[in-house]
C-alpha cells in the first residue's frame, strides 16, 4: 500500500512540475536569451567577456519574460479570454485547475528574483541599469495587466520588439563594455522586428477570438490578409538589413549565416495563407518563433566566428 501511495505521489509531482513548466512557455523564452547572446557577441570586439555578468543578464531576462508569461496567463483568465477550448500555449488555470492567485504570486516572485540579480549587475556596472530594469518589468506587467493592457492595442508588436529586442541587446552590450556602439544599435533592429513578428503571428492566429473579446490588435485593425503580408515584410526587411550591413562593410561577412534560417521564415509566411482556424495556424506560429531563434543564434555565431578568425 505504501509503495502505491509513493508511486502516486511521484506521478502527481511530475504532473504538477509539467504543468508549471508548460505555463512558463519555455519555447518562447528564446526571445529573451537570443538578444542577450547577440548583445554579448557584439561586445567581444570591444572588451573581454565577463562571464558572471553574461549569466546574470541571461537569467534575469528569462525570469522577466517568464513572469510576463505568467501575468498573461492570469489576466487572460480574469478577463475571460481563456477557456477549456482555447487554442494556444496557456491554459494552466482553465484546463489544469491551477489556482489563479498562485500564478500571480509566482509571477511576482520571478520579478523579485530578477531584481536581486539586477542588484549584482548594478554593483558591477551602474545603477542606471536598475531604472531600465524597472521599466522593463512595468512593460511586462502592463502588457496584459492594468486597466489598459498593451496587448489589447495595436502597439503590442512595437512594445515587445523594443523591450525584448533593442533594450535587452543594448543592456547586454553595455554591461560588458560600459558603452553603446552604432553597430549594436543597427544589429538590434532586425532582431527587434522578428520579436515583433512573433507577437504578430500570435495575433493573426487569435484574430477572431480577440475581436469577439474587444481587443484592437494590429492584426484586427489591418485584417488577416494584410497582417500576413506585414509578417512576410518583417521577415524580408530583417534579412535585407543584414545583407545591406555586410555589403557596406559595417558587419562581417559571417553575419550572412542568418540566411540559413530563411526556410523557416518561408514556412511561417506560407503556413498562414488560406488558414482561418487557430489550430491550423499553430505550425506557422511555431515557425515564426523558430525563425527568430535561428536568426539570432546564427547572427551571434557569425559575430563570434569573425572575432575568433579576425
Amino acid at each position: 500500500m505504501q509503495d502505491n501511495f509513493d508511486q502516486k505521489k511521484v506521478v502527481s509531482t511530475k504532473r504538477q512540475t509539467g504543468i508549471w513548466w508548460h505555463m512558463l512557455r519555455p519555447h518562447t523564452l528564446t526571445a529573451s536569451f537570443v538578444p542577450v547572446a547577440l548583445g554579448t557577441a557584439l561586445s567581444l570586439n570591444v572588451s573581454s567577456l565577463h562571464w558572471p555578468l553574461f549569466f546574470a543578464m541571461m537569467l534575469s531576462c528569462i525570469m522577466i519574460q517568464a513572469a510576463t508569461n505568467m501575468f498573461n496567463e492570469y489576466f487572460d483568465f480574469k478577463r475571460g479570454l481563456d477557456n477549456d477550448r482555447s487554442v494556444g500555449i496557456g491554459g494552466g488555470i482553465v484546463r489544469e485547475g491551477v489556482i489563479p492567485k498562485t500564478v500571480l504570486k509566482v509571477a511576482f516572485s520571478l520579478f523579485a528574483c530578477s531584481a536581486l540579480i539586477g542588484v549584482y549587475i548594478c554593483l558591477e556596472t551602474t545603477w542606471w541599469i536598475a531604472l531600465v530594469g524597472i521599466v522593463c518589468m512595468a512593460a511586462g506587467y502592463f502588457y496584459t495587466g492594468g486597466p489598459y493592457p498593451i496587448a489589447y492595442t495595436p502597439f503590442g508588436e512595437i512594445v515587445s520588439g523594443f523591450f525584448m529586442g533593442f533594450v535587452i541587446i543594448m543592456i547586454s552590450f553595455y554591461v560588458q563594455t560600459e558603452t553603446i556602439s552604432y553597430l549594436s544599435i543597427l544589429l538590434s533592429i532586425p532582431v527587434s522586428l522578428l520579436i515583433g513578428a512573433i507577437l504578430l503571428s500570435n495575433n493573426i492566429r487569435d484574430l477572431d477570438g480577440d475581436k469577439e473579446n474587444g481587443r484592437k490588435t494590429l492584426a484586427i485593425l489591418i485584417g488577416r490578409k494584410n497582417a500576413i503580408i506585414l509578417l512576410t515584410t518583417l521577415f524580408i526587411l530583417s534579412y535585407c538589413w543584414i545583407i545591406t550591413l555586410v555589403v557596406v562593410g559595417m558587419t562581417p561577412v559571417w553575419s550572412l549565416l542568418v540566411l540559413f534560417s530563411t526556410p523557416k521564415a518561408f514556412e511561417a509566411s506560407k503556413g498562414f495563407k488560406g488558414k482561418t482556424m487557430p489550430i491550423q495556424m499553430m505550425p506557422a506560429m511555431k515557425a515564426t518563433a523558430q525563425t527568430n531563434t535561428m536568426f539570432g543564434f546564427l547572427l551571434s555565431a557569425g559575430l563570434l566566428i569573425s572575432h575568433l578568425v579576425g
